[in-house]
């Protein structure tokens, strides 16, 4: 959420303006992250988030706030995306809504696609407890069921794809050993890809990315009583992808010492179980976890190397330490069986 595009005041004002919301008051831009343009707007009619899009296309948002629509019309936290009046949503019944078909959500601010979403109440907690990852982990299973019937259908930008596409690009910038992990833990990710228990993973729109800075829990309460998610934000990772892989995104943050990559078990079981009290996994999954661990931290050191090694500019840019994920990869590599205790058989 760094600012890689300036905005005007005045242009922000004629957005909201025209999207009848009343006049801006305020344009702040958010500091941190490393994809997008993003600043706080506050209007007379409620606080917003304006987004503008660096590298993804017009042609792929519409999946990323149609989702973002969908989801918070079924209840859950989401921010919902502001529409224009001026574009009319597609209209019948398709079973299947191409990803790119033309969408109401779409903006376009300084020349770049953008989106203007409500803002959440809350704050991220950056050092979870068991209680925050229970949060998460219902809330999880209940996005992923929420999201069965969703139209429209888009890959992980971020899959398996990419990874052969971008390590190839990286390798120059490691040392020896990592470019050695890196190839070897791709090959083993590929081979897992063509497995037919990896066919049997239940399948469909997946966040992706939800960081603990990418969630956010009530402020505000009685001293002592437990945590309440009140946000889920930033889907612009989103695609349709196997469920599993989401899930172990989540457990490789809010499970995992940040200064060592090492598994939290507590957290993780806590997580897992709230996640299963709403969707129980099936057998594949219980037996991939461990693989789609790793996966997903294979997926998080690649692309933090090439943010690092491969930056761009922007005015609040920080890009983060890719080190992290090479620890966990090791650690989710070198122990496969550290969730062994949370994944043994339900009861009958």
């Amino acid at each position: 959420m760094a600012v890689f595009t300036e905005v005007e005041f005045g242009e922000a004002d004629a957005l909201v303006q025209r999207l009848g919301l009343g006049p801006l008051r305020e344009l702040r831009g958010i500091e941190g992250g490393i994809e997008n343009t993003n600043y706080f707007a506050t209007a007379e009619s409620g606080e917003f988030v304006l987004t503008l899009f660096e590298r993804l296309h017009a042609e792929q948002l519409p999946y990323y706030l149609c989702l973002m629509k969908h989801l918070a019309g079924r209840g859950l936290p989401v921010p919902e995306p502001v529409a224009d009046p001026a574009v009319q949503p597609p209209s019948g019944h398709a079973l299947t809504i191409p990803a790119n078909a033309p969408c109401e959500l779409l903006l376009k601010v300084a020349g770049k696609p953008a989106a203007l979403v409500q803002r959440l109440s809350g704050r991220s907690e950056l050092a979870p407890g068991t209680a925050h990852c229970a949060e998460l982990g219902a809330m999880l299973a209940r996005m992923h069921l929420a999201a069965r019937d969703f139209p429209r259908i888009q890959p992980n930008l971020r899959g398996l794809a990419w990874w052969n596409d971008t390590v190839p690009v990286v390798l120059p910038y490691v040392g020896e050993s990592q470019a050695a992990l890196l190839r070897a833990e791709l090959a083993y990710q590929n081979h897992i890809a063509e497995s037919s228990a990896y066919a049997a993973l239940p399948r469909g729109p997946v966040h992706a990315d939800m960081f603990r800075d990418n969630v956010m829990f009530a402020t505000g309460e009685p001293a002592g009583a437990a945590p309440r998610l009140t946000g889920v934000f930033d889907f612009y990772f989103a695609g349709t992808d196997a469920w599993l892989f989401d899930l172990a995104v989540c457990l490789n943050d809010w499970a995992i010492d940040l200064s060592t990559g090492e598994h939290i078990a507590e957290r993780a079981d806590t997580l897992l179980a709230a996640y299963e009290t709403v969707r129980p996994l099936n057998a594949a999954e219980r037996a991939l976890l461990p693989a789609m661990l790793r996966a997903a931290a294979l997926r998080f050191w690649i692309s933090r190397l090439w943010d690092f090694h491969l930056p761009r500019e922007a005015s609040m840019l920080k890009a983060h330490d890719p080190a992290h994920f090479e620890r966990v990869l090791r650690e989710r590599a070198t122990h496969p069986h550290a969730m062994a205790q949370s994944l043994e058989p339900l009861p009958a």
